[in-house]
């Protein structure tokens, strides 16, 4: 049966509609990131207490999954301006449920602990391969549904269900976790994708736009600056997905997963609130206020005499993350015309990919030598270098746009 679809120059997907459709894209996302979200606090405890791996192991087990993202969002983003956002979101869904089934056979098969980290370290390149057609396919979908004067309304929904998925998945996960070990995170996160691809099945597709496609490399060449920005934001996130869980165990902290969690709902709330904002003030504002406030949340992590003030210092880097994407992601779609948006979208994101990819083993190095708190001081200065690249990449777009 062919699949219904919408133009954002229909009347049908005009106002109220709009937001009925990115309400559902932002639901898909809840439920299918939760593949992610789960496992993220388990993962760090599950190679360092249960397998007994090193923080640099846990680094590489939390980072890989990105660095596989990064290496396939080029894919991902010719996948959705070819065949459409939608058709990208489903693929993507069945390949992360194909990541909770290498999890769980990480946590069935009768293997030495260094067979078991190999097999889910291979769950982790998979779900990388997943996460890109999955998230690069909803933001592209509702953008091409609403338009792009409400793009940064659709990135700003898509990214607060996403953290809003991590912040509620991190206990889910922990709690799953001390009941069932391992196995029983590995099962929610095959089950979380496939709902959601349920979820998305009815859901009218947006029209694929045709026209020459510009190439990933020119498109790099385009949005470098505002690329890396984004990169060293997100710093911050994937210092606190690595390692706050280990630091809270570190310090006999007991709200082990809650860092996570006040990260992620501080994130959601600012999107739910304020995502309107970049549209209306300016991307590159936006970004520039953001990453300064989320310098002070990495700081107070850094400085943490207790458990209270690292829950704070983790909700403030949410706050001040939160904003940053669709800043830097509006002002990044105005480089590039309608019809590349996937593939802009891929290469703009490659970048916080990348962030995240390599934050963990580097950091894990650093942790080693000098304790968890050094980590966060590693994203307080990443911080304030984005807010030096945002000045660059407005200077430059001035340039592209007036000429």
């Amino acid at each position: 049966m062919a699949q219904p679809t919408v133009s954002p120059t229909s009347p049908a997907t005009s106002g109220a509609a709009q937001d009925r459709i990115l309400a559902r894209l932002a639901l898909v996302m809840f439920i299918g990131f939760l593949c992610i979200g789960l496992p993220l606090p388990v993962i760090p405890l599950f190679v360092k207490h249960s397998l007994g791996f090193s923080d640099v192991a846990v680094g590489v087990s939390v980072g890989i999954q990105f660095l596989a993202t990064v290496l396939t969002r080029g894919y991902a983003g010719r996948l959705a301006d070819h065949r459409g956002g939608k058709r990208s979101m489903m693929q993507g869904a069945m390949t992360c449920a194909c990541a909770g089934v290498v999890y769980v056979l990480a946590a069935l098969l009768p293997l030495s602990d260094g067979p078991k980290l190999a097999v889910l370290i291979a769950g982790r390149l998979v779900l990388g391969l997943g996460e890109s057609q999955f998230v690069t396919g909803i933001i592209t979908w509702g953008i091409a549904s609403v338009g792009q004067q409400r793009a940064g309304k659709a990135i700003s929904w898509s990214g607060m269900a996403m953290y809003g998925s991590l912040a509620a998945g991190a206990p889910i996960g922990m709690a799953l976790y001390q009941a069932g070990g391992f196995l029983l995170v590995a099962v929610a996160a095959l089950v979380a994708p496939l709902l959601a691809a349920l979820v998305a099945f009815g859901a009218p597709a947006a029209e694929a736009l045709h026209g020459d496609r510009v190439p990933l490399f020119r498109v790099l060449k385009l949005i470098w600056r505002s690329g890396l920005s984004l990169a060293l934001q997100g710093v911050g996130f994937a210092t606190i997905g690595a390692f706050a869980s280990l630091y809270f165990a570190s310090r006999g902290w007991v709200h082990v997963g809650l860092g996570m969690t006040c990260f992620g709902g501080a994130f959601a709330l600012v999107r739910l609130l304020f995502g309107h904002l970049p549209d209306r003030v300016g991307g590159f504002k936006i970004a520039m206020g953001a990453m300064a406030i989320e310098c002070v949340g990495q700081a107070l992590l850094w400085l943490a005499p207790n458990e209270a003030t690292a829950l704070a210092g983790a909700l403030v880097t949410g706050l001040g993350c939160s904003l940053v994407f669709p800043g830097l992601g509006i002002e990044a779609l105005k480089m590039v015309p309608p019809h590349s948006r996937g593939t802009a979208m891929g290469g703009f994101v490659a970048f916080q990919d990348v962030a995240y990819g390599v934050t963990g083993p580097i950091t894990g190095v650093l942790a080693a030598g000098y304790g968890y708190p050094a980590v966060f001081l590693v994203g307080a200065i990443a911080a304030v270098f984005g807010v030096v690249m945002a000045i660059l990449a407005r200077a430059q777009a001035r340039r592209v746009l007036v000429a």
